[in-house]
């Protein structure tokens, strides 16, 4: 090889490694700017009129050349804001009337000196609030004896209480429940509040008996558990929990939140506490009575899925949060937006059919979304060979493509929804709680508060009064004979006055 080749061949050695330099460099600021984005932008996925357009151009499109030009000028169609709705307040609150009426010299008329009548009234609502009242029950169990030989003493009894030999009645426990679980307001805060009220409510005490209620209601659990495991279909998701004193586990370690629901005409909403998040876990909480399972793309739930034969369907949301994530780091309109507006125009779809029974549903989808699966699936395959897989958009274009046979599932039956987001939505209160109260101490305080979310929020899910709840079930189930006695308990056997 003369020099001249040597010289050659250096140089495109180097060109090479300048390329595979511009590539890291390029993916590294992408990762800066992505980390930029989630720590500053704003978090709302909802479109801009730049994406609405694109969304409009879907229906055409075939594959990327006839998506456009990327500079291609889109013209959206104007819209009206809407007036903000005036706050309305239930007719069932009890209502005080303040009378303003006219001073006695008012009420003459200047014209004839005739009495002035009441025609009428012009009303104006306020909404005021009382402060928490608290006040004593005092217990007082009559003695009987007998006025003969005064040896025959009987005693009343008095209900079980939920904790016994406390000062806490049911509706205390209930109140400081919903002000931890359904509100996030910590205990210690709780603490400090009772104080202004001129009483003491130990911290420690508090947490105590949060415990004992999440002791108390375990049968409630495991009934609405079962209910869950018995349904075609059911959203499963997972979030970290810390908990301090996990035996053979560092304060450091992540113990998680296993969420399972199911929302119909008897929504139930249960939380889980488990100290790992290995596929042992759905194992565990699944059972070969579920028919399908909404998921995200968390793989230690497929072992779950192939043991008891349950259909795995994927989430959307998820797919599309990607994108919209690539998206962020775009200098213009690209194939983020292309891959946003396919998914788009599926939920566009689902808005419209969402109030229709399964069988039109389902349907409608045949009929409508599976086109657009097929362009979308086209133009999936054909981005994957030009795109850097390691890229943001690579990564979001790989989910797509591994994800596909379970995101495409929920055509197949008319119950199976896009996303997960209903369970991302029931998920939320314990991440916001979370952020208040930071950690669970001990294993028990763990499972006491996954007892007491799901308590609650399955309540909310059955649109029940959940102090009014609480209270008759902490009143109720220690008193509770037998199994119809528990079930009588379930929100939607429940009947609040």
């Amino acid at each position: 090889m003369n020099r001249v080749d040597e010289l050659e061949k250096e140089n495109q050695l180097l060109r090479e490694q300048i390329a595979q330099i511009r590539v890291k460099n390029s993916l590294l600021q992408e990762h800066i700017d992505l980390l930029l984005s989630r720590r500053f932008s704003v978090s709302s996925e909802k479109l801009s009129p730049d994406q609405l357009g694109l969304f409009n151009e879907a229906e055409a499109l075939e594959l990327e050349e006839d998506l456009g030009a990327s500079n291609e000028t889109v013209t959206v169609a104007s819209h009206q804001r809407k007036a903000k709705p005036r706050v309305s307040i239930p007719t069932d609150l009890p209502r005080e009337e303040i009378i303003h009426d006219l001073a006695e010299s008012e009420k003459i008329c200047p014209k004839d000196g005739a009495a002035l009548k009441v025609i009428g009234s012009e009303d104006h609502e306020q909404l005021d609030i009382i402060p928490a009242q608290i006040k004593v029950l005092l217990h007082r169990r009559l003695k009987y004896a007998c006025p003969c030989c005064e040896q025959h003493v009987v005693t009343a009894s008095k209900p079980k209480q939920p904790v016994e030999k406390s000062i806490a009645s049911p509706g205390l426990l209930a109140f400081v429940a919903v002000q931890k679980y359904a509100d996030a307001l910590p205990l210690y805060r709780q603490s400090e509040m009772s104080k202004r009220a001129g009483i003491t409510l130990d911290r420690t005490n508090l947490a105590n008996w949060m415990v004992k209620c999440g002791e108390l209601i375990q049968p409630l659990i495991n009934l609405l558990t079962e209910h869950v495991q018995q349904q075609p279909l059911i959203h499963m998701d997972e979030t970290t929990l810390q908990v301090l004193d996990e035996p053979g586990k560092t304060a450091q370690s992540k113990s998680y939140l296993w969420l399972m629901a199911t929302f119909d005409m008897q929504s139930a909403i249960v939380y889980h506490y488990r100290d790992s998040r290995s596929q042992a876990v759905p194992l565990e909480l699944l059972t070969n009575q579920t028919g399908a399972v909404m998921l995200d793309g968390y793989e230690w739930y497929q072992k779950a899925c192939e043991t008891y034969h349950i259909k795995r369907l994927g989430c959307w949301a998820h797919a599309r949060r990607k994108f919209v994530e690539a998206q962020k780091l775009q200098m213009k309109t690209g194939k983020a937006d292309q891959a946003i507006a396919f998914i788009q125009k599926l939920y566009a779809i689902e808005k419209r059919i969402k109030e229709k029974p399964p069988n039109e549903r389902y349907r409608a989808r045949q009929r409508e979304a599976a086109p657009i699966l097929e362009k979308l699936k086209a133009w999936k395959n054909k981005s994957l060979v030009t795109v850097v897989p390691t890229s943001v958009l690579g990564k979001a274009l790989k989910y797509l493509d591994n994800q596909w046979h379970r995101l495409v599932s929920y055509l197949d039956d008319g119950i199976y929804p896009i996303d997960n987001n209903p369970a991302e939505r029931a998920i939320r209160p314990f991440t916001i709680g979370r952020k208040n109260w930071l950690f669970s101490k001990s294993q028990a305080g763990a499972k006491a508060s996954a007892n007491l979310y799901s308590l609650i929020e399955t309540a909310k899910a059955n649109d029940l009064n959940v102090y009014d709840y609480l209270s008759r079930v902490f009143t109720d189930l220690p008193n509770a004979n037998g199994l119809d006695d528990i079930e009588a308990l379930l929100p939607w056997n429940m009947t609040l006055a």
